[in-house]
Protein backbone atom coordinates (compact mmCIF):
# COMPACT_ATOMS: atom_id res chain seq x y z
CA UNK A 1 0.00 0.00 0.00
CA UNK A 2 1.72 3.62 -1.19
CA UNK A 3 2.18 6.00 1.93
CA UNK A 4 -0.40 8.80 2.44
CA UNK A 5 0.91 11.82 1.51
CA UNK A 6 2.47 13.82 4.53
CA UNK A 7 0.33 17.18 4.58
CA UNK A 8 -0.05 18.24 8.09
CA UNK A 9 2.88 17.29 10.86
CA UNK A 10 1.69 17.49 14.56
CA UNK A 11 5.51 17.59 16.90
CA UNK A 12 5.34 16.27 20.48
CA UNK A 13 8.20 18.00 22.02
CA UNK A 14 8.14 21.24 19.08
CA UNK A 15 7.66 23.85 21.34
CA UNK A 16 10.93 23.35 24.16
CA UNK A 17 12.17 20.15 22.72
CA UNK A 18 15.64 20.00 21.09
CA UNK A 19 15.00 17.56 18.75
CA UNK A 20 11.17 18.48 18.41
CA UNK A 21 12.51 22.22 17.42
CA UNK A 22 14.75 20.91 14.74
CA UNK A 23 12.11 18.75 13.12
CA UNK A 24 10.11 21.81 13.30
CA UNK A 25 12.84 23.75 11.11
CA UNK A 26 13.23 20.82 8.72
CA UNK A 27 9.10 20.73 8.11
CA UNK A 28 9.04 24.43 7.55
CA UNK A 29 12.12 24.48 5.24
CA UNK A 30 10.23 22.00 3.29
CA UNK A 31 6.93 23.84 3.20
CA UNK A 32 5.06 20.77 5.04
CA UNK A 33 2.31 22.46 7.11
CA UNK A 34 2.84 21.69 11.08
CA UNK A 35 2.24 22.73 14.55
CA UNK A 36 4.16 22.03 17.75
CA UNK A 37 1.78 20.30 19.88
CA UNK A 38 0.43 22.13 23.09
CA UNK A 39 -0.90 19.27 25.06
CA UNK A 40 1.56 16.70 27.22
CA UNK A 41 1.68 13.38 26.26
CA UNK A 42 0.64 12.00 29.48
CA UNK A 43 -2.44 13.79 29.46
CA UNK A 44 -4.51 11.50 27.08
CA UNK A 45 -7.86 13.52 26.88
CA UNK A 46 -6.11 16.90 26.02
CA UNK A 47 -3.91 14.91 23.50
CA UNK A 48 -6.41 13.02 21.95
CA UNK A 49 -8.68 16.41 21.45
CA UNK A 50 -5.74 17.99 19.55
CA UNK A 51 -5.15 15.38 17.43
CA UNK A 52 -9.10 15.72 16.60
CA UNK A 53 -8.65 19.57 16.12
CA UNK A 54 -5.77 19.50 13.95
CA UNK A 55 -5.88 16.58 12.05
CA UNK A 56 -2.60 15.70 11.18
CA UNK A 57 -1.87 13.20 8.83
CA UNK A 58 1.61 11.93 10.90
CA UNK A 59 2.95 12.45 14.40
CA UNK A 60 6.28 13.09 15.11
CA UNK A 61 6.93 12.42 18.97
CA UNK A 62 10.44 14.25 20.28
CA UNK A 63 8.46 14.66 23.84
CA UNK A 64 10.40 12.82 26.63
CA UNK A 65 12.05 13.45 30.14
CA UNK A 66 15.96 13.36 29.88
CA UNK A 67 16.24 14.68 33.38
CA UNK A 68 18.55 18.08 34.58
CA UNK A 69 21.38 18.08 33.88
CA UNK A 70 21.13 14.49 33.19
CA UNK A 71 19.75 11.31 33.06
CA UNK A 72 21.20 11.03 36.82
CA UNK A 73 18.00 13.57 37.88
CA UNK A 74 15.22 10.08 36.86
CA UNK A 75 16.28 8.07 39.86
CA UNK A 76 15.43 10.33 42.42
CA UNK A 77 12.08 11.11 39.75
CA UNK A 78 11.01 7.77 38.90
CA UNK A 79 7.36 8.19 38.65
CA UNK A 80 7.16 11.26 36.85
CA UNK A 81 9.58 9.55 34.57
CA UNK A 82 7.43 6.65 34.33
CA UNK A 83 4.37 9.63 33.67
CA UNK A 84 6.25 10.55 30.85
CA UNK A 85 8.31 8.03 29.21
CA UNK A 86 6.33 5.28 29.57
CA UNK A 87 2.15 6.14 30.03
CA UNK A 88 2.43 9.64 27.42
CA UNK A 89 4.33 7.75 24.64
CA UNK A 90 1.96 4.63 24.98
CA UNK A 91 -0.76 7.42 25.07
CA UNK A 92 0.05 8.95 22.11
CA UNK A 93 1.16 5.48 20.01
CA UNK A 94 -2.77 4.26 21.05
CA UNK A 95 -4.23 7.59 20.20
CA UNK A 96 -2.89 7.72 16.70
CA UNK A 97 -3.37 4.07 16.11
CA UNK A 98 -7.23 4.51 16.78
CA UNK A 99 -7.12 7.80 14.98
CA UNK A 100 -5.42 5.87 12.28
CA UNK A 101 -1.99 8.69 12.28
CA UNK A 102 1.39 7.24 11.44
CA UNK A 103 3.21 8.53 14.63
CA UNK A 104 7.33 8.64 14.60
CA UNK A 105 9.22 8.05 17.77
CA UNK A 106 12.30 9.58 18.43
CA UNK A 107 13.29 6.95 21.36
CA UNK A 108 16.79 5.77 22.51
CA UNK A 109 19.47 2.92 21.91
CA UNK A 110 20.84 3.32 25.37
CA UNK A 111 19.08 0.02 26.16
CA UNK A 112 22.07 -2.13 25.54
CA UNK A 113 25.44 -2.53 26.81
CA UNK A 114 28.19 -4.48 25.21
CA UNK A 115 28.29 -8.26 26.35
CA UNK A 116 29.83 -11.52 24.60
CA UNK A 117 27.56 -11.80 21.58
CA UNK A 118 28.64 -7.92 20.67
CA UNK A 119 32.07 -7.71 22.12
CA UNK A 120 33.43 -4.43 22.63
CA UNK A 121 35.78 -3.54 18.92
CA UNK A 122 34.10 -6.61 17.50
CA UNK A 123 32.41 -4.74 14.76
CA UNK A 124 29.14 -6.90 16.04
CA UNK A 125 25.78 -4.64 16.96
CA UNK A 126 22.60 -4.97 18.08
CA UNK A 127 20.28 -5.58 15.68
CA UNK A 128 16.52 -4.54 16.00
CA UNK A 129 15.10 -7.71 17.31
CA UNK A 130 17.29 -7.60 19.96
CA UNK A 131 16.36 -7.74 23.57
CA UNK A 132 17.12 -4.48 26.16
CA UNK A 133 19.90 -6.06 28.16
CA UNK A 134 21.10 -2.62 30.03
CA UNK A 135 19.09 -1.41 32.99
CA UNK A 136 21.71 0.01 35.10
CA UNK A 137 20.01 3.36 34.38
CA UNK A 138 15.88 4.34 35.40
CA UNK A 139 16.00 6.46 32.07
CA UNK A 140 17.57 3.23 30.09
CA UNK A 141 15.12 1.13 32.00
CA UNK A 142 11.39 2.97 31.14
CA UNK A 143 12.52 3.27 27.68
CA UNK A 144 13.63 -0.51 27.38
CA UNK A 145 9.93 -1.24 28.88
CA UNK A 146 8.51 1.34 26.19
CA UNK A 147 9.97 -0.58 22.85
CA UNK A 148 8.60 -3.28 23.38
CA UNK A 149 5.12 -2.37 24.36
CA UNK A 150 5.53 0.18 20.98
CA UNK A 151 6.38 -2.79 19.01
CA UNK A 152 2.60 -3.89 19.35
CA UNK A 153 1.33 -0.76 17.11
CA UNK A 154 1.45 -1.01 13.27
CA UNK A 155 1.14 2.52 12.83
CA UNK A 156 4.58 3.66 14.98
CA UNK A 157 7.90 3.47 13.44
CA UNK A 158 10.85 3.67 16.93
CA UNK A 159 13.97 5.34 15.81
CA UNK A 160 16.87 4.36 18.22
CA UNK A 161 18.74 7.69 18.95
CA UNK A 162 22.15 7.37 20.50
CA UNK A 163 24.25 10.49 22.30
CA UNK A 164 23.10 12.97 19.47
CA UNK A 165 25.65 14.86 17.88
CA UNK A 166 24.48 19.12 16.01
CA UNK A 167 27.05 21.31 14.85
CA UNK A 168 26.70 23.82 17.85
CA UNK A 169 27.58 23.62 21.07
CA UNK A 170 23.68 23.75 22.93
CA UNK A 171 23.97 21.77 26.18
CA UNK A 172 21.34 18.82 24.76
CA UNK A 173 24.80 18.21 22.31
CA UNK A 174 26.89 15.25 23.23
CA UNK A 175 30.13 17.20 22.49
CA UNK A 176 29.25 19.87 24.66
CA UNK A 177 28.01 17.79 27.63
CA UNK A 178 31.93 15.62 27.07
CA UNK A 179 34.19 18.84 26.50
CA UNK A 180 32.73 20.24 30.10
CA UNK A 181 33.87 17.21 31.87
CA UNK A 182 37.25 17.15 33.58
CA UNK A 183 38.12 13.43 32.65
CA UNK A 184 36.11 11.13 30.45
CA UNK A 185 35.71 7.25 29.72
CA UNK A 186 37.12 6.41 26.16
CA UNK A 187 34.52 3.68 24.60
CA UNK A 188 33.61 3.13 20.99
CA UNK A 189 30.20 4.20 20.63
CA UNK A 190 27.13 4.40 17.92
CA UNK A 191 26.18 7.54 17.51
CA UNK A 192 23.71 9.98 15.67
CA UNK A 193 24.61 13.30 14.00
CA UNK A 194 21.43 14.94 13.56
CA UNK A 195 22.13 16.98 10.82
CA UNK A 196 22.35 13.71 8.29
CA UNK A 197 19.79 11.81 10.11
CA UNK A 198 17.04 14.24 11.46
CA UNK A 199 16.59 14.80 7.39
CA UNK A 200 16.44 11.03 6.99
CA UNK A 201 14.11 10.42 9.40
CA UNK A 202 11.96 13.02 8.00
CA UNK A 203 12.02 10.57 4.61
CA UNK A 204 11.11 7.58 6.38
CA UNK A 205 7.66 9.45 8.35
CA UNK A 206 6.97 10.08 4.70
CA UNK A 207 7.85 6.99 3.27
CA UNK A 208 5.10 5.51 6.47
CA UNK A 209 7.85 2.96 7.78
CA UNK A 210 6.83 1.12 10.77
CA UNK A 211 8.95 -1.16 13.42
CA UNK A 212 12.11 -0.79 15.24
CA UNK A 213 15.16 1.37 13.44
CA UNK A 214 18.72 1.87 15.07
CA UNK A 215 19.20 5.38 14.21
CA UNK A 216 22.76 6.19 14.32
CA UNK A 217 25.30 6.81 11.46
CA UNK A 218 26.96 3.28 10.74
CA UNK A 219 30.25 2.53 12.56
CA UNK A 220 31.36 3.46 15.96
CA UNK A 221 33.77 6.77 17.57
CA UNK A 222 35.50 6.86 20.78
CA UNK A 223 35.09 9.97 23.26
CA UNK A 224 38.95 10.39 22.31
CA UNK A 225 38.15 10.25 19.15
CA UNK A 226 35.48 12.87 19.54
CA UNK A 227 37.61 15.46 21.43
CA UNK A 228 40.38 15.37 18.94
CA UNK A 229 38.18 17.10 16.50
CA UNK A 230 36.81 19.66 18.92
CA UNK A 231 40.80 20.50 19.59
CA UNK A 232 41.66 20.15 15.86
CA UNK A 233 38.82 22.49 14.37
CA UNK A 234 37.26 24.27 17.61
CA UNK A 235 40.16 24.79 20.52
CA UNK A 236 43.68 23.42 19.72
CA UNK A 237 44.64 24.53 23.51
CA UNK A 238 41.81 22.13 24.68
CA UNK A 239 42.94 18.88 26.50
CA UNK A 240 41.29 16.36 28.64
CA UNK A 241 41.89 13.69 30.68
CA UNK A 242 40.26 9.82 30.45
CA UNK A 243 39.25 7.47 33.85
CA UNK A 244 37.68 4.23 33.73
CA UNK A 245 34.40 3.19 33.37
CA UNK A 246 34.61 1.95 37.54
CA UNK A 247 36.12 5.41 38.51
CA UNK A 248 33.06 6.99 36.01
CA UNK A 249 30.70 4.93 38.22
CA UNK A 250 31.62 6.51 41.39
CA UNK A 251 30.72 10.04 40.47
CA UNK A 252 27.33 8.99 38.65
CA UNK A 253 24.26 8.10 40.36
CA UNK A 254 22.77 6.08 37.36
CA UNK A 255 25.35 3.57 34.39
CA UNK A 256 25.71 4.89 31.32
CA UNK A 257 25.48 2.09 28.17
CA UNK A 258 27.97 2.33 25.71
CA UNK A 259 27.24 -0.15 22.55
CA UNK A 260 27.56 -0.49 18.82
CA UNK A 261 24.19 -1.08 16.78
CA UNK A 262 23.44 -2.26 13.71
CA UNK A 263 22.44 -0.33 10.60
CA UNK A 264 22.00 -3.22 7.85
CA UNK A 265 17.88 -2.81 8.30
CA UNK A 266 18.11 1.10 8.51
CA UNK A 267 20.03 1.59 5.34
CA UNK A 268 18.28 -0.83 3.53
CA UNK A 269 14.80 0.83 4.13
CA UNK A 270 16.30 4.29 3.68
CA UNK A 271 14.10 5.87 1.20
CA UNK A 272 16.24 6.56 -2.15
CA UNK A 273 18.38 9.74 -2.44
CA UNK A 274 18.99 9.97 1.50
CA UNK A 275 22.77 9.97 2.24
CA UNK A 276 24.13 9.40 5.28
CA UNK A 277 27.83 8.96 6.06
CA UNK A 278 29.55 6.55 8.44
CA UNK A 279 30.15 8.05 11.92
CA UNK A 280 33.78 8.89 11.61
CA UNK A 281 33.29 10.74 8.52
CA UNK A 282 29.67 12.72 9.36
CA UNK A 283 31.33 13.87 12.95
CA UNK A 284 34.28 15.33 10.57
CA UNK A 285 31.94 17.26 8.50
CA UNK A 286 30.11 18.09 11.80
CA UNK A 287 32.74 20.18 13.74
CA UNK A 288 33.75 21.70 9.97
CA UNK A 289 30.48 23.07 10.08
CA UNK A 290 30.41 23.73 13.75
CA UNK A 291 33.70 26.41 13.72
CA UNK A 292 32.30 28.33 10.73
CA UNK A 293 28.64 28.24 12.72
CA UNK A 294 30.27 29.29 16.11
CA UNK A 295 32.65 31.88 14.51
CA UNK A 296 29.33 33.56 12.95
CA UNK A 297 27.42 33.07 16.49
CA UNK A 298 30.39 34.72 18.99
CA UNK A 299 31.66 37.16 16.39
CA UNK A 300 35.68 36.30 15.67
CA UNK A 301 37.47 33.61 15.42
CA UNK A 302 37.85 30.35 17.59
CA UNK A 303 39.01 29.71 19.96
CA UNK A 304 39.40 33.06 21.50
CA UNK A 305 35.92 33.94 20.81
CA UNK A 306 34.57 30.95 23.13
CA UNK A 307 32.46 32.01 26.07
CA UNK A 308 34.30 31.19 29.06
CA UNK A 309 32.65 28.06 29.96
CA UNK A 310 34.19 26.32 27.35
CA UNK A 311 37.55 27.18 28.11
CA UNK A 312 39.82 25.71 30.34
CA UNK A 313 41.53 27.30 33.09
Amino acid sequence: MAPRPMTKVLVFGGKTGWIGGLMMDLLKKEGIECAAAESRIENREAVSAELDAYKPSHVLNAAGITGRPNIDWCEDHKPETMRTNVIGTLNLADLCMLKDIHCTIYATGCIFKYDDAHPLGSGIGFKEEAFPNFAESFYSETKGYMEQMLKCYPNVMILRVRMPISDDLIHRNFVTKIVKYERVVNIPNSMTVLTEMLPASLAMAKAELTGVYNFTNPGVISHNEILDLYTKYIDPTYTYKNFTIEEQSKVLKAGRSNNELDTTKLLADMPEGVKINDIKTACDLCFQRMKVNLEKQYGGPLPDSLPKEFRRA
